[in-house]
Order: C-alpha cells, then sequence, then structure tokens
C-alpha cells in the first residue's frame, strides 16, 4: 500500500526506475552484462546495486574503480549499459500503485520525473507504460545539473521547472540516494519499497 503524508503539497517529484516503473531486475541485468563486456574484475552484487539506486551511473563505475584499484572506463560502461537496457524496454512493467496515483494526479498537481538514468531511457519506460504525458514534459536527468544523487539539484531544478517552492514538494521515491537527496533539498518524502513491485 502507497502511503502519502495528509499535508497539503502543492507539487509532486517522482523517481522512475523502481518507483513508476518497474525497471530495476533489467537494469541490473544490463549491468552486470556491462561490466563482464568491459572485463571488469570486480563482483557486482545485486545488493550493491540496489544500494546505489538513483547514483548517476558512471558514478557507480567511479566508485568501484576507487573500491577495488581498477581503471573500467565509466562512460563505456555506462553508454554499452544503456545500449543494452534500450533493447529491453518493451518488457518494462509499472509499479502499479505508484503510477496510479500519478494518474489520479494528473490536473491536480504538477508533477515532474528526477531520473539517474538518460533521458531516451526514462522516456521510453515511461512511453511504454503510458505514464510519460502526466509530466508535461518536466523530465530532470543528471546531464541537466552539476551534481546527480544524493545532491539536491535535480530536485530544485524539477521544482524550479514547476515553479513551486521545494518545501511544497512531494518526492516518492525507492532508493537511499534519492531520499538524501530529497532532504537535502528541504522536501518531503515518501519510500517505494520493493514489495510495492
Amino acid at each position: 500500500m502507497l502511503q502519502i503524508p495528509d499535508h497539503p503539497f502543492r507539487a509532486l517529484i517522482f523517481d522512475c526506475d523502481g518507483t513508476l516503473v518497474d525497471s530495476m531486475p533489467l537494469h541490473y541485468q544490463a549491468w552486470v552484462e556491462s561490466l563482464n563486456h568491459h572485463g571488469a574484475p570486480f563482483d557486482f552484487t545485486e545488493e550493491y546495486f540496489y544500494s546505489k539506486a538513483g547514483v548517476r551511473e558512471q558514478d557507480v563505475v567511479k566508485l568501484l574503480n576507487a573500491e577495488y584499484g581498477t581503471q573500467v572506463d565509466p562512460d563505456s560502461v555506462a553508454d554499452f549499459k544503456a545500449e543494452l537496457f534500450a533493447g529491453m524496454i518493451p518488457q518494462v512493467g509499472q509499479v502499479r500503485p505508484v503510477a496510479d496515483f500519478a494518474r489520479s494526479m494528473r490536473g491536480k498537481l504538477p508533477m515532474a520525473v528526477a531520473s539517474g538514468s538518460e533521458e531516451h531511457i526514462v522516456r521510453g519506460c515511461l512511453s511504454a507504460n503510458d505514464l510519460l504525458h502526466l509530466f508535461d514534459d518536466i523530465i530532470i536527468t543528471p546531464r541537466l545539473v552539476a551534481r546527480g544523487k544524493p545532491a539536491p539539484d535535480m530536485f530544485l531544478l524539477a521544482a524550479e521547472r514547476m515553479g513551486v517552492a521545494a518545501e511544497d514538494c512531494l518526492v516518492l521515491e525507492d532508493g537511499q540516494s534519492g531520499i538524501d537527496a530529497a532532504q537535502a533539498a528541504g522536501m518531503k518524502w515518501v519510500f517505494v519499497p520493493r514489495t510495492l513491485r
């Protein structure tokens, strides 16, 4: 059950992967294939993957390189991973309680998406589930800001584009980095557990 706090919010910001759409298992599969393709010597566990939910892909590779003393190319891994995942988009379903909530709020409050994925991936996943039209083209991705999640930049830009103060926004997120970003932005948040998928 999705628990929305009883508060007069003036805008909603949704994460995409794992929040609006059930794409995380496919993202993990694409990650593993890309890392193997690039000869990454470290074990990329599902637990580690979920712990970095919402973090920009290149930044995850940089963290792994720092941890293991490796030189795996962050851009090549991210680009190949995005290519693999793009082919999986038709398999991506929606996280129904969150998608239904977004549909129910259409026309009542401005809504945006702030995602750690590339814009074409976000648009593809939302389009595949007939959700893209809900967000009036306010799709915020790491390319638009100086710092991705857990920094607040993406959420602050989303609020600005919607013309709403940060403290009047509610963020829906499935990742710790996104919750940290929402808190840093001064926004209330709702955690979307994996059990809702």
